[in-house]
């Protein structure tokens, strides 16, 4: 997700390309990027009373990374994860 959070916001390939972006007018910012991966796909499954969302009673699966990417559009490419957990599991 960490790519396609990149495309997002800046419409452009991992290399930078092309220039400006596909559609520049449609780029996203962070927070409307992260939310269709979280809140929108369980919208998109149904699910959105249990998933998605970081609060009591939902299912919820959180990647930590090494940096926080809310700056930079390069740093979700360039970002490691540090944890993983998965319903509420650490796993990595």
């Amino acid at each position: 997700p960490l790519a396609g959070i990149y495309a997002a916001i800046t419409r452009q390939q991992k290399d930078g390309e092309p220039a400006g972006g596909w559609y520049p007018e449609q780029r996203l910012n962070w927070k409307e990027a992260v939310a269709g991966f979280t809140t929108g796909a369980a919208y998109a499954v149904h699910h959105e009373d249990d998933l998605g969302r970081l609060m009591m009673g939902c299912m919820f699966d959180v990647t930590i990374l090494d940096r926080d990417p809310r700056g930079d559009p390069r740093d979700w490419l360039e970002a490691k994860v540090t944890a993983l957990i998965v319903g509420g599991d650490r796993v990595r």
